[in-house]
């Protein structure tokens, strides 16, 4: 491989990631635990611990680390709740979510990622993750309702399917916004209704489907 012993690299990273404000130490193992360099093509294997965003094909993107992170201690996991995710894209992120509960459903709206990711993973050895080729827009009814539900591409406005599946006292973390800049809302779902907050501006490629965004537009 082209670049420095991975051990090194990715100490390197989870440096950089405390210095952006992530402080779970969880997190930052888990990105230990899940070696980023088996989630991008051979020409990035340089780059795969840089904190930055890496194409993996089809114009998708697997995101930068930091927000991977950020994302991830935004959703407040404890141990088992039960997580959607939406945009599988390289598995990278799934894989950091399956450390903390016993069961995540991943979906992903283009094939062959789909089943890359599926594949990458099972070689990996991870058991609790269930894939799906989908509307990630639409969520996925059949398992809900969901604990926590995270949400790796934009939405113009949060989906009304993906409220619905997010269960009284859990949380979606959703880039909400225009094709160009989103912002990076909290979702809490409480029994008088959601309460929203916003954890700055970011920028997701945009979720495609009957609840997100139409290909054309």
């Amino acid at each position: 491989m082209e670049f420095l012993n991975p051990h090194v690299a990715c100490e390197k990273l989870i440096k950089a990631l405390r210095g952006n404000g992530i402080s779970d130490e969880r997190i930052l193992d888990a990105f230990r635990k899940v070696p980023r360099h088996l989630f991008v093509d051979g020409a990035m294997y340089a780059q795969a611990y840089d904190d930055n965003a890496l194409p993996i094909g089809f114009g998708q993107t697997i995101s930068q680390p930091t927000i991977v992170a950020l994302m991830t201690q935004l959703l407040g996991l404890r141990k088992d709740e039960k997580v959607l995710e939406i945009g599988t894209g390289s598995g990278f992120q799934t894989a950091i979510l399956a450390q903390f509960t016993r069961r995540i459903y991943t979906i992903e709206n283009i094939g062959d990622l789909s089943v890359a990711a599926r594949r990458r993973l099972r070689e990996m050895g991870y058991q609790n993750i269930v894939f799906r080729h989908g509307d990630g827009s639409l969520g996925w009814a059949q398992h809900a309702p969901y604990a926590r539900i995270l949400v790796a591409a934009a939405a113009p406005v949060v989906p009304e399917a993906l409220c619905e599946q997010l269960e009284v006292g859990g949380r979606m973390v959703i880039p909400v916004g225009d094709r160009k800049q989103q912002e990076l809302v909290i979702y809490d779902r409480t029994e008088k209704g959601f309460e929203k907050r916003s954890a700055g501006t970011v920028v997701f490629v945009p979720l495609l489907g009957k609840q997100g965004w139409q290909k054309e537009e």
